[in-house]
């Protein structure tokens, strides 16, 4: 009984498919439908580009001509079978009369499922062979890896582990219970899959043939530089060329108004200073027809300081609240072409490549990354994290004028009475030779000891010392000490502290 009342539940559950999750499939299926029919148009134009190339040259392109027309048929077999088993799926929901374009059984969990998986009959493993078929055909056929991964990716066949665990075949994981709206869209999705993959092995079919040598209508005059951006010292190459010359016939090339005497058409020369410079000239060459042609040819190109970035990784650290300076360059990209961003807090451009960040909360790392321009478009250069701390505690100190006339920081130890009198009170900065970061003293304490060795203490609440705490240290003879403890600060990132290290003062 309870399996039964299971079986039940999943029945209703399964019944229950929302209008919005089939109207969506709906518009996917129709954006497929769209994408297919521009793909087959396309293709379409490759086709008879090939017709005409065969037509101009059939010794040259009968080869690659035959294996687009196996292309086509391999292509249109396939899509052929999807085209009809959504067919026979819409009529399985809706009946004899059924419109692909209008489906009323959207919702039907039955029709693929019959169609595809009914034993003996389902159309499933068939598809599914085809589909291998034809993806190892096309693969095989096709030299770039890059595209070949795509397409193997779009036609795979593959099980994902959780069905697999659960003993599904690909079929049944595609079919089983699907809605008719959802497999009508999967089989869509596979026919626009054929179209892109017939359409990547035509464009290599039509390089191969050199069909735009065929069809050039216009001569352009090309500089491939090895790059645009040259360290000072280094040397500047580029391949200037003719497009859509005869191998048979070199053009002239003048760098400016010098003919360059270069059997490959290669233009080299070093670069000693910085900035930014152009390579300009002409071609010359005639036509078939004796006629001279002239094309121009411009070529910026960069040259930088040599440069290098070190960072030490164990000290990748900013301070929560403080304008922590930061620099940055990539080796080869002048500074006005480089720009950085700061995952959270304020990031303010100095000048140059230097930087001011300020991080807003302890504890959470900050990202920055570097994008540079490179050949005229932006391009990511790297990320790179820093931890967030707080501010180290500050040391509090005396001011002080010396006999020389600079300025100093008592930090404990003997000190005559008149430097702690014309200080007037304390500061507090962190002040370890790295780093110089002041804050403000919002109140201090003083201990004295009196005749009896007792200790008095006296409260300031500011960085001044009180009429009282004058008064004891104009008391205090040579030798006597005193202590300035519980030194309350706040710093640039806001935090208010107390300092745990007293100054221990001792007159001179």
């Amino acid at each position: 009984m309870i399996n039964l009342m299971y079986v039940v539940l999943m029945a209703m559950l399964a019944l229950n498919v929302s209008s919005d999750v089939l109207e969506g499939f709906r518009l996917v299926d129709e954006g497929l439908n769209r994408t297919k029919t521009n793909s087959a148009t396309q293709n379409e134009a490759i086709y008879k580009q090939l017709e005409e190339a065969m037509r101009q040259n059939p010794e040259k392109t009968r080869q690659w001509y035959d294996k687009a027309q196996q292309v086509r048929k391999m292509s249109d077999t396939l899509y052929t079978l999807a085209e009809n088993l959504k067919w026979e799926i819409v009529r399985e929901a809706d009946g004899d009369d059924a419109d692909l374009e209008n489906i009323e059984g959207r919702d039907n969990l039955e029709a693929a499922t019959h169609v595809m998986l009914a034993p003996g009959i389902g159309q499933g493993g068939k598809l599914k062979k085809a589909i291998e078929t034809y993806r190892d055909g096309i693969t095989s056929m096709i030299n770039d890896e890059g595209q070949k991964k795509i397409i193997r990716s779009n036609l795979s066949t593959a099980v994902p582990k959780k069905a697999k665990l659960m003993g599904k075949n690909w079929q049944e994981y595609m079919f089983e219970n699907t809605p008719v709206a959802a497999a009508v869209t999967l089989l869509t999705k596979l026919q626009t899959d054929v179209r892109h993959a017939e359409g990547e092995m035509l464009h290599q079919l039509v390089a191969n043939i050199d069909v735009k040598d065929v069809r050039v209508n216009e001569i352009q005059a090309l500089v491939i530089p090895t790059t645009q951006v040259v360290v000072r010292g280094g040397k500047f190459s580029a391949q200037i060329i003719m497009a859509a010359v005869d191998t048979t016939q070199r053009p002239e090339i003048y760098v400016g108004n010098t003919l360059l005497k270069s059997e490959n058409g290669r233009y080299e020369t070093i670069c000693g200073s910085t900035g930014d410079f152009t390579l300009k000239g002409y071609l010359v060459m005639k036509n078939g027809n004796g006629e001279t042609i002239r094309r121009e040819f411009t070529q910026p190109y960069t040259v930088v300081e040599p440069s290098a970035t070190v960072s030490a990784t164990m000290m990748n650290m900013l301070y929560a609240g403080y304008q922590n300076p930061i620099s940055v360059s990539v080796p080869g990209v002048p500074n006005n072409k480089i720009s950085l961003s700061m995952s959270s807090g304020t990031l303010t451009h100095k000048d140059g490549n230097n930087y001011i960040a300020v991080p807003s909360k302890v504890g959470e790392d900050v990202t920055f990354t570097v994008t540079a321009q490179v050949e005229g478009r932006q391009q990511e250069m790297g990320k790179f994290a820093f931890r967030v701390r707080k501010l180290p505690d500050p040391t509090g100190y005396l001011e002080y004028t010396d006999a020389k006339g600079n300025t100093s920081r008592f930090k404990g130890g003997r000190i005559s009475k008149q430097a702690i009198m014309a200080a007037g009170g304390i500061g507090a900065a962190i002040d370890d030779g790295l780093l110089d970061i002041s804050f403000r003293v919002l109140g201090f304490q003083t201990r004295f000891m009196d005749n009896m060795g007792n200790v008095v203490p006296e409260v300031s609440n500011s960085a001044s010392f009180t009429p009282n705490q004058l008064q004891r240290i104009r008391s205090l003879t040579r030798g006597k000490l005193f202590n300035i403890s519980e030194i309350r600060v706040v710093g640039p990132d806001g935090i208010e502290r107390t300092l745990t290290s007293p100054v221990e003062v001792i007159i001179n």
